[in-house]
């Protein structure tokens, strides 16, 4: 492959069966809110999740928020959530009123560190939203033990772990209601979409009705309480319901992906692979690294080098707790050592489930180039 190849970062993969839905919709004109598709994918995904309930909606943002809000979260509660996440999920609470709570994380794992968060935990302490980052679960037993213990729910963001265990459980099916994406880049994807995934009656009833502006059940159009429009199309649940009947093809091939840059990657100084803890079967949906002094130049520089090879990367999220919308709202002198440290030097490979074998040897032939230098 030639140096002016580009290897995006992330490319989707769109099935026939995902086409032929899509086409089925266009041809009956099913493309709005309504349509048998979003029914089906509902169901696909929540038997494929283990969960009573699964609803469809427009972002695995609006999944979350309408996930707090089943949980009852509102002004002046508090939400703990991890510092190292998407901004996506500390948004979500802020929607509701609520106050985001951070927490630190592993260090090998980059998950919510259940070690720190009774000290996290407060009489305003509403839910726990222990996110599962780039494929591997979080470690969540002690989460579910101490929600318990203290009366507090729990809300999973697992928008990054479609297939993902934890002791052998899908990873959505532990809390006590979840959220998921489909945004493009995600292992079942529908452009944009979200699910959210419980088993309890009560609250699915309610997400069932905020995300569809609130309809009294007295009669229809009159609205007693806010509501939010949170419905997806059935064009987009075409997409995840075409995109369902291949998941255990795509969990293997990420799985062999992760494989193929353990194999090209292995024994490069001071780039620190991933970490699967004995708990956890990763999904690796982003193919995720470390930087340590020993490497020789830093992250920022070996992304740039990479860059020049047409390689394509993303550095990983910062720390939430100094995103400028939130630092003003929330200022904080607390630390959060790891997240701070894991910002500066962490990073992901081309991870898209089209990429080819020859791509990843490419990546994998940029990185030892460079770190040869």
């Amino acid at each position: 492959m030639s140096a002016s190849r580009k290897v995006p970062v992330n490319a989707p993969l769109i099935t026939d069966a995902a086409k032929r839905y899509v086409n089925e919709a266009m041809e009956t004109g099913w493309i709005s809110s309504a349509g048998p598709c979003i029914g089906k994918f509902e169901k696909a995904f929540a038997d494929f999740i283990g969960v009573k309930h699964a609803l469809f909606t427009t972002s695995g943002t609006s999944a979350l928020h309408l996930g707090l809000l089943g949980l009852g979260v509102g002004p002046g509660d508090e939400v703990i959530v991890p510092d190292f996440t998407m901004i996506a999920s500390a948004f979500a609470v802020m929607y509701t009123g609520a106050t985001p709570v951070f927490v630190d994380v592993d260090p090998e794992t980059y998950n919510l560190d259940p070690s720190l968060l009774e000290a996290r935990i407060t009489k305003k302490t509403k839910a726990i939203m222990p996110v599962h980052i780039y494929g591997h679960s979080c470690d969540m037993d002690p989460i579910l033990s101490i929600a318990k213990e203290h009366g507090i729910g729990i809300l999973e963001d697992a928008a990054e772990v479609h297939g993902a265990t934890y002791k052998g459980k899908k990873c959505g099916s532990l809390g006590t209601v979840s959220a998921f994406s489909f945004y493009g880049n995600k292992i079942i994807t529908t452009g944009e979409g979200g699910m959210v995934c419980t088993n309890d009656d009560v609250i699915n009833e309610r997400v069932r009705s905020l995300a569809d502006l609130a309809h009294s059940k007295k009669k229809r159009f009159v609205h007693e309480e806010l509501g939010y429009n949170y419905r997806p199309t059935n064009l987009q649940a075409a997409v995840g319901l075409g995109q369902m009947e291949s998941v255990e093809r795509f969990l293997d091939r990420k799985r062999s992906m992760a494989a193929l840059y353990n194999a090209g990657l292995k024994g490069i100084e001071g780039l620190r692979l991933p970490v699967t803890k004995g708990y956890a079967e990763n999904v690796y949906w982003m193919y995720a690294v470390l930087v340590e002094k020993s490497f020789g130049m830093s992250k920022d520089d070996l992304c740039a080098k990479l860059k020049e090879k047409g390689v394509d990367t993303r550095e990983f999220f910062y720390p939430c707790h100094s995103q400028p919308a939130i630092a003003e709202l929330y200022p904080t002198k607390d630390r959060f050592p790891v997240t701070e440290d894991i910002a500066q030097r962490g990073f992901y490979l081309p991870s898209g489930l089209a990429i080819t074998n020859e791509e990843i040897e490419y990546v994998c032939e940029c990185v030892r180039s460079i770190a040869d230098m």
